[in-house]
């Protein structure tokens, strides 16, 4: 079940998990999005959730240059 939120302001202390071939879900992601430099990420922000309620959590996404972020995904809260 995904939760729907929005990012708040910047993304910080962003660093890459995984690049290329370590990426699990790569040819998912080459399926559906197209060809690309794909890179698994993660960083801080501030989210808005569905109630309302804005915390400080961990996001992961894919990236890849020329396509953007696609599978944006809560991992844990810190507040």
């Amino acid at each position: 079940m995904a939760i729907r939120f929005e990012i708040i302001g910047a993304i910080e202390s962003i660093e890459t998990i995984a690049s290329g071939h370590g990426i699990r879900q790569l040819s998912e992601l080459i399926e559906k999005f197209g060809d690309g430099r794909w890179r698994k990420l993660k960083g801080l922000a501030h989210v808005r959730l569905p109630s309302g309620r804005i915390r400080v959590a961990e996001i992961h996404w894919y990236e890849a240059h020329g396509i953007g972020k696609r599978r944006i995904k809560i991992k844990r809260y810190f507040d």
